[in-house]
C-alpha cells in the first residue's frame, strides 16, 4: 500500500505518524479478511521499514518481519529494545540514502538480544533501490520466507 500523500492516495506525509495510523489500518483490514491467519509479518521499505518496526512494537500479534535499506542514520530505531520478534535486515553496500554502516549496527544491536533471530543480509554493489541486483534481492527474501514458514508448519 502507499502511504497518505504517496501515488494517488490522498492526504500529506505526516513525519510518521500519520503513516503508522495507515499501516495499522491496513493491518486492521488484514486480519479482518484473513481471521484464520497464524502467522503475521510486516514490511517495510526505508522511512515504511521504519513505520513498519514501530507497527511491530505496538502489535503483540506480529510474530515477524523484513526491513529493507532502513534509514537509521536519520530515523531513531532506539525503540526496538527491546524487539519482540524474530526478522530480517536487508541492505546494499552502496546505499548513498540510508547509511549500509548504520543498518549494520542496527542489526548487530539486534542480535544481541535473547530470544530472536535477526538476520543480516548485505548485497555487494546493491544501492537503495536495488537496481541491477533485483534478483539477488528476490531471492533473499524469498529463501527467508520459505525458510521460516517450514518452520512455522
Amino acid at each position: 500500500f502507499n502511504f497518505r500523500g504517496v501515488g494517488k492516495s490522498e492526504g500529506v506525509f505526516d513525519e510518521g505518524e500519520g503513516e503508522l495510523s495507515d499501516a495499522t489500518s491496513v493491518l486492521d483490514w488484514l486480519q479482518q479478511y484473513n481471521t484464520n491467519s497464524k502467522t503475521v509479518w510486516v514490511a517495510g521499505f526505508s522511512f515504511g521499514a521504519w513505520v513498519a518496526m514501530q507497527l511491530l512494537m505496538r502489535r503483540p500479534e506480529i510474530n515477524g518481519f523484513i526491513s529493507v535499506s532502513p534509514p537509521a542514520n536519520f530515523r531513531d530505531f532506539s525503540f526496538l529494545a527491546p524487539c519482540p520478534s524474530s526478522g530480517l535486515i536487508v541492505h546494499g553496500d552502496k546505499d548513498n540514502i540510508a547509511s549500509f554502516d548504520s543498518a549494520k549496527i542496527l542489526s548487530e544491536k539486534l542480535q544481541k538480544q535473547k530470544k530472536v533471530n535477526i538476520q543480516f543480509k548485505s548485497i555487494k554493489g546493491a544501492d537503495h533501490f536495488y537496481e541491477n541486483y533485483t534478483e539477488q534481492f528476490s531471492s533473499i527474501i524469498d529463501n527467508y520466507i520459505k525458510d521460516n514458514l517450514k518452520a512455522l508448519m
